[in-house]
């Protein structure tokens, strides 16, 4: 499958004895795209990624980096970084011995980068994994699998066991450092609304569908939140929204896909919906219909 985007699946399917854990799966990723998977636990995020990166076969057509993911896996991890969900380093190994296994592993790794960014954390070179706390370790393994000059980079929940102030600064390394307008990312997390302004793109998987595939340019235009006060919650719900909530103030709010009927314009104030309220509005509901 020829083509310049560094994924391309159309109708990817995943089965695990009778349950379809991706069911039609289709999209492409670009190069120089940050890319959120956004989906509740079992929604089919992690099955997709382990077929991202060869450990499972697919019903269906997938490319990764011009590659299919099974049959050319060695080709494809020189070009690829991928860190699942659970970090798993070997406890009797100090840093700098991982960092020397990385380099003679992976012929892209650059232990000079693996030092600076082990730098920016309280882990020292002489450490010994066994001693370390869970976010120590799963630092240790950003910093290896980001010293990685790759063309794509896919994480399933990257920042596990961190704390706030940790995670914060990873995703400005990754963003300011690695991200260069060639390669792209691909993160799954549901940290939402830590990761929206890094965000480029959104795909969102729901009961092993993929219900939204947009920019996030495109989802600012085309859905819409409206505030209202109580006296106009008839009137909203007969619009039939996607969601009603409560809105950042205590005022009722309902979002819509595209614009609220004109007569209740008049009725509130439009503002731009979260990632977070978008989420909650679109999983365990019927799939939309891609618009042209």
């Amino acid at each position: 499958m020829m083509s310049q985007n560094l994924i391309e699946a159309r109708g990817v399917t995943m089965r695990y004895g009778k349950k379809t854990a991706v069911d039609e799966v289709s999209f492409s990723l670009p190069k120089g795209r940050v890319v959120g998977l956004l989906g509740h636990n079992g929604a089919g995020k992690t099955t997709l990624m382990k077929a991202l990166v060869g450990l499972k076969g697919v019903e269906g057509e997938l490319s990764v980096l011009g590659l299919d993911p099974v049959r050319e896996r060695s080709a494809l991890l020189t070009e690829l970084s991928y860190i699942p969900d659970v970090a798993v380093l070997p406890r009797w190994a100090r840093v700098h011995e991982l960092i020397t296994l990385m380099t003679g592993l992976q012929p892209k790794f650059s232990a000079a980068r693996a030092k600076q960014l082990l730098a920016r954390t309280s882990v020292g070179l002489k450490d010994k994994v066994s001693s370390l706390s869970k976010g120590m370790v799963v630092q240790v393994h950003l910093a290896l699998i980001a010293a990685i000059d790759a063309k794509l980079m896919i994480l399933d929940e990257p920042t596990l066991g961190l704390d706030v102030i940790s995670r914060k600064s990873f995703y400005e390394m990754l963003i300011d450092e690695w991200c260069d307008g060639e390669r792209s990312v691909l993160i799954s997390t549901h940290q939402v609304e830590e990761i929206e302004a890094l965000l480029t793109d959104v795909l969102m998987m729901d009961e092993g569908k993929l219900v939204l595939n947009l920019s996030l340019e495109a989802m600012e235009s085309r859905f819409v939140a409206l505030a209202h006060d109580a006296e106009a919650a008839d009137a909203v719900a007969a619009a039939h929204p996607l969601l009603r909530y409560r809105a950042m103030g205590g005022k009722s709010a309902a979002l819509f896909d595209g614009a609220p009927p004109p007569h209740l314009e008049q009725l509130g104030q439009r503002f731009r919906p979260s990632l977070v309220d978008l989420f909650v509005a679109l999983t365990r509901k019927p799939e939309l219909a891609p618009r042209a």
